[in-house]
């Protein structure tokens, strides 16, 4: 069962509406207020907590109260503000996997790699990660041991409370994660004991923030329910601990000092807790998968056609996909957007150079549309430069459509952290020194080619780190991955590796390396004088 309710939503925003006063205009005093709904009465109730929890979860997808005309965060175009839309962007379109059409805002520069200080992309990101570090920080500060005690919270409702406040906790570390991914770790920093004011929190850095997220982490994982046993959508300790892993898998570039073998410790972990891998590989990007992929999504983001109605997530994934000759029926959405297609790097990785190759390929894996569509990015904007990725639909496992019966709105969740992402980062790690099994490693890549091939017509005998990279395409493309993983192989910036229009030239030319970050928005920096830039910004 789908886990957010946009009943939780409206009591929520109705609860911080009141918070700040706006129900209180009475013109009749002696009248009992028609609403009775505030921070007290939302916190006392298990009901209450729980829809302020489902906003928490909700942020990551929704853009407001509403599909549209309530936005959490300002933005040229609500639809566009979505955390896992702006999040994907910055992950894909500065890479060598996905490109897009449009022209709306500065959108090119996330294209071409140019990116400045006042990107409305990049602003879009930095804000989106700030509004869900400050509700998750307020919902930890009214979860607090002290104040469930003084609303009388005791026995199971109390036991519930606290697991309730540990996934707080993670979500809060998920977005400082990507804070630390995205921005450098050189970010503001607030925590519950930060109370809401007028006050400039102060700038930490990559080795402080690396070091809290791991703490958080490590400290609610007592208080989590233990892995695979918590309700769909939710977190759970192999949620954390797959966090964890993708932490120390980059903490060589996040900090200068590896961490490989705790990857292996904590991967080791996931993978014993359960976790296999769904047999059909397309069932994971299914507008069912939250049943046909269940068994290997570790930690989805959930959609659904009607009830969480957003322009971003997986709504933009397919909608933004489609264009050309591809039929909007094949794909469960009533229109195309025309805006995403593969850069030529992508069907490379798979070997695919012809329609010919691609309508029929060994690996099952590369689901790409090529009629009318070239494989050339001659133009960033021309919709026709570029093969189709159909890996995202609003079609089941069994074809049938997705919930929403005007076909706008989409079904398909995100699998955010899946077990096949954990078997890659077992095997880069060995090859990097963190210990475990060579033969191990080689089998789980194998269980993905075998998945991919429909036998073990694919298999491989060794592995190699640049091996694991193109793996990690064939495997993970387009699920927003690729930025960070290039930049841990070394390839994203101050590389020989190029892709079409890398740094703004057809052929693709380097870039400098302190675009292996993004800038803090120019607004922030005025807003907060304490603040110090990103160095090449």
């Amino acid at each position: 069962m789908k886990f957010i309710s946009t009943r939780g939503f409206a009591a929520l925003a109705l609860s911080s509406s009141l918070v700040l006063g706006t129900a209180s205009c009475n013109k009749d005093l002696d009248r009992t207020p028609f609403f009775d709904l505030n921070t007290e009465s939302v916190y006392q109730d298990p009901a209450g907590q729980r829809a302020a929890l489902a906003k928490l979860y909700a942020g990551l997808i929704t853009t407001g109260q509403k599909t549209t005309g309530a936005q959490d965060i300002l933005g040229d175009d609500e639809g566009a503000t979505s955390y896992t839309r702006v999040f994907w962007k910055m992950q894909e379109l500065t890479t060598d996997e996905a490109v897009i059409a449009w022209g709306d805002g500065s959108i090119q520069n996330l294209n071409d790699n140019t990116w400045s200080s006042n990107n409305n992309f990049v602003s879009a990101m930095y804000n989106r990660i700030y509004f869900q570090v400050v509700l998750c920080n307020d919902f930890i500060r009214e979860m607090s041991d002290a104040k469930l005690s003084e609303r009388g919270i005791s026995g199971e409702n109390l036991t519930q409370a606290r697991r309730y406040r540990a996934e707080a906790r993670f979500l809060r570390a998920l977005s400082y994660y990507h804070a630390l991914d995205m921005f450098g770790g050189n970010v503001p920093f607030v925590t519950e004991a930060d109370l809401t004011g007028k006050f400039f929190p102060r700038q930490t850095n990559a080795a402080e923030l690396f070091s809290y997220i791991e703490t958080e982490l490590k400290a609610i994982d007592g208080e989590l329910v233990p892995a695979r046993q918590a309700e769909y959508g939710r977190a759970d300790q192999a949620a954390a601990w797959t966090l964890l892993s993708k932490l120390y898998l980059n903490a060589q570039t996040y900090t200068g000092t590896a961490r490989n073998t705790d990857v292996i410790d904590y991967t080791t972990r996931i993978i014993g807790s359960g976790f296999t891998l769904t047999p059909r590989y397309s069932n994971l990007f299914r507008a069912d998968n939250d049943r046909a992929g269940a068994s290997e999504i570790i930690f989805p983001i959930i959609a659904d056609g009607l009830r969480t109605r957003t322009y971003g997530g997986t709504t933009f994934l397919v909608h933004a996909a489609i264009g050309g000759s591809l039929s909007t029926d094949t794909m469960g959405v009533n229109s195309g957007w025309a805006g995403l297609r593969a850069r030529k790097n992508l069907p490379l990785v798979f070997g695919l150079t012809t329609a010919a190759q691609a309508a029929a390929p060994a690996d099952k894996r590369a689901l790409f549309f090529t009629s009318r569509q070239n494989l050339d990015n001659t133009s960033l904007t021309t919709f026709r430069d570029g093969w189709l990725v159909t890996k995202w639909r609003n079609r089941t496992s069994t074809n049938a459509p997705g919930s929403d019966p005007t076909g706008e709105f989409v079904d398909t969740d995100i699998p955010l952290f899946r077990l096949g992402d954990v078997y890659l980062m077992y095997a880069e790690a060995h090859l990097r020194g963190g210990g475990g099994s060579r033969q191990t490693a080689i089998q789980y890549v194998n269980a993905l080619r075998t998945r991919g091939y429909g036998n073990a017509s694919g298999n491989v005998t060794s592995i190699t780190l640049d091996g694991i990279l193109d793996e990690r395409m064939r495997e993970l493309y387009w699920e927003g991955h690729r930025r960070t993983d290039l930049i841990r192989f070394g390839k994203f910036a101050g590389s020989s590796y190029l892709w079409p229009f890398k740094g703004g030239v057809a052929g693709g030319t380097d870039v400098p390396t302190f675009r292996n970050i993004f800038p803090l928005p120019v607004s922030d920096l005025t807003a907060n004088p304490t603040l110090r830039q990103n160095p090449g910004y």
